[in-house]
């Protein structure tokens, strides 16, 4: 935002940051405005991002690092985004766990609109008050969240929202709905007749799972009124109720309705499955339009570098495989690993043919070469949670050495589930 890099701040860093210090105890310190840049999204929208100044980002940062300590003491255990030790697997696992191992029998996945967009500062303030005692603390954040945005050229003020991009966003984001919906939530489950109740929640977008349909309905409704009080409503299309579990095969089979509903969960669709012996267990693949949106992204990139040498392509695939195994790889999800591999595959011969119009790259040549960045499948055992139950599949032997199973400790985070 302010035209300096992080390799030129690092020459004054010594000079500057106790002059930065005395600045933020003096008051003298300003919060420079955020420049707005959009990022495609997986359903054609922009997704609009704030990028901070360096010196904004070293403050929040220093300023995180105190209020996480401080809140990570309050925060419940069912709330996983943006905590120290903890991350998307182990709320993928928690709430597997407690689907297979409660009482549920339906699904609410539920989904705020623009939450970043539309977090009111009024009540972010007042939540922070309520904890944190010291004023120029929340006088540098009320600061941030006023500071607004850059865009073509012209300022503009912030009366609602936390940039998305900003150190300090995803821990605002926490406290908020931590006393909007985590607390609230805490609570109305423990009333009587609601009948077993889980939750899990990261960042805004959260699945709560319930016993009976109409406690799912009355919870629906008294969510909508709940969140509408502090400025934030529920998406129509995004938010849905489903029926889910290990009855829900055989109801909706008796009833002609067809097979389950399936919801999807940061990045997974989590479909009502079997395994080997007839049991039921939580089905977990990679939701398809993600699936799409990356091979497109990969295409796209390997037409543009396909007449760049060939170690240095298969290496740069090899990254980005790697990378995107290391979070699809879990058990049931295997067989569409292999199909996403087999797409990277095709996708980079098809490049690498159009290097020329008399190309003698034949599947047999193009396969001793592919093999030296991504392995050939082999087949590899994945334990789950049950520890005795072995699910065989056919994966990449390298690249899958990272498919986890659901992990036993998503018991003791089921905890407070």
């Amino acid at each position: 935002m302010d035209g300096v890099t992080w390799r030129e701040y690092e020459k004054l860093l010594r000079d500057r940051l106790p002059v930065l210090h005395r600045e933020i105890h003096t008051g003298a310190y300003r919060a420079q405005p955020s420049r707005r840049v959009y990022i495609p999204k997986a359903d054609g929208r922009q997704r609009p991002l704030g990028i901070a100044s360096i010196e904004d980002k070293v403050v929040q940062q220093a300023v995180t690092t105190v209020l996480s300590a401080i809140y990570e003491e309050d925060f419940l255990g069912f709330s996983y985004g943006f905590r120290r030790g903890r991350g998307q697997h182990d709320a993928l696992d928690a709430l597997t766990t407690g689907i297979t191992s409660q009482k549920v029998d339906w699904i609410l996945d539920a989904d705020i609109v623009s939450f970043f967009d539309e977090l009111d500062h009024d009540w972010m303030m007042r939540f922070l008050e309520h904890r944190i005692a010291d004023k120029r603390i929340l006088r540098l954040i009320r600061r941030w969240l006023k500071a607004g945005v850059i865009e073509n050229g012209s300022r503009k003020p912030s009366q609602k929202g936390t940039p998305q991009g900003a150190v300090i966003s995803p821990l605002l984001a926490n406290i908020y709905l931590h006393y909007v919906f985590d607390q609230w939530i805490q609570a109305w489950r423990k009333a009587p007749g609601r009948g077993c109740v889980i939750a899990i929640r990261y960042a805004d977008d959260s699945v709560v799972g319930f016993e009976k349909k109409e406690t799912a309905q009355q919870f629906l409704t008294q969510l909508r009124e709940r969140l509408g009080k502090f400025g934030l409503s529920l998406h129509p299309d995004k938010t849905r109720l489903s029926e889910f579990g290990r009855f829900a095969a055989e109801r909706r089979s008796a009833r002609g309705d067809g097979k389950p509903e399936t919801f999807d969960f940061l990045g997974f669709t989590h479909c009502c499955g079997q395994d080997r012996k007839g049991r039921f267990r939580v089905t977990r693949l990679t939701m398809k339009k993600r699936m799409r949106a990356t091979l497109t992204a990969i295409r796209e990139k390997l037409l543009r570098r396909r007449h760049e040498p060939v170690p240095v392509v298969g290496a740069w695939l090899h990254r980005v495989v790697d990378g995107y195994f290391r979070y699809y790889a879990v058990p049931t999800n295997l067989f569409r690993l292999d199909g996403f591999r087999t797409e990277v595959c095709r996708a980079w011969r098809h490049a690498l043919r159009r290097r020329s119009q008399r190309t003698r790259l034949n599947w047999d040549r193009f396969n001793q070469t592919v093999l030296q960045y991504i392995r050939k499948r082999d087949v590899l055992a994945v334990s789950t949670v049950e520890g005795d139950l072995r699910d065989r599949a056919v994966c990449v032997h390298d690249l899958f050495k990272w498919t986890r199973p659901v992990a036993t400790s998503a018991y003791v985070t089921f905890a407070e589930c």
